[in-house]
């Protein structure tokens, strides 16, 4: 029969530990990066193949992980409450991160440029998230707020809800965002009528609605460029 390999019989230099320490976390694989979360294997297996093990238990592999609950985690054979817990606090710590990325006093200067701060933080919720971003005079980001957390299928917001806040923080201009759950950016017909009511209450109220950018799963659609927004 095959003896499964332990981790201490692996080169020195191909462990997780010790490669991400002579070759830089870049240089690991997925699974090698979980398996240093993970720590200790089996008896019978390393730390390597639960990882990997872990890995598989969703179909969007490492994508899917911050979707597994403590529950299914704990199905997995060699993940126990511990490992559960800490594979937990490493994906929400993984989602805290690339929120903070934009509560820096960022510059917004094109659709792309929007999507890059939001995507990660966005791409994967389960339901639709609207969300109205608030800019100075130069651009910067003042803030960001929530307006609305629907269903998977819509997210209904109306315009005072936006202008208030905006007119609050003394916002110059705005850029309206939400994400699509399906992972497909395209605008519904819905996304483009709220987009011609809250720019038309903002040109009343002289606040530029700049764009209204749709967040697929690593795709996004600016409303602006697909000519809703006029001017």
């Amino acid at each position: 029969m095959h003896k499964t390999m332990t981790i201490k019989e692996i080169p020195s230099e191909e462990r997780p530990y010790e490669k991400l320490e002579t070759r830089g976390a870049s240089a690991l694989s997925d699974a090698e990066l979980l398996a240093i979360i993970i720590k200790c294997g089996t008896k019978e297996e390393k730390s390597t193949d639960i990882a990997m093990r872990v890995l598989n238990q969703h179909a969007s592999g490492l994508i899917g992980l911050h979707k597994l609950s403590m529950k299914e985690l704990q199905t997995i054979k060699g993940i126990g409450r511990v490992k559960a817990i800490q594979l937990k606090a490493i994906t929400e710590l993984s989602n805290r991160m690339a929120k903070a990325t934009y509560k820096e006093k960022l510059n917004v200067h094109s659709p792309s440029s929007v999507a890059s701060i939001y995507m990660e933080a966005m791409r994967h919720l389960e339901c639709e998230h609207f969300k109205v971003i608030l800019l100075d005079t130069k651009h910067n980001i003042i803030r960001d707020h929530t307006l609305s957390v629907g269903t998977v299928n819509a997210s209904l917001v109306h315009p005072r809800e936006v202008f208030i806040y905006a007119l609050r923080h003394h916002a110059v201009s705005i850029i309206l965002l939400h994400n699509h759950p399906s992972g497909i950016s395209t605008p519904s017909n819905e996304d483009i009528a709220i987009t011609k009511r809250i720019q038309s209450a903002g040109e009343i109220l002289g606040i530029t609605l700049l764009d209204h950018i749709v967040i697929g799963d690593g795709n996004f659609t600016s409303l602006k460029e697909k000519g809703y927004i006029s001017g």
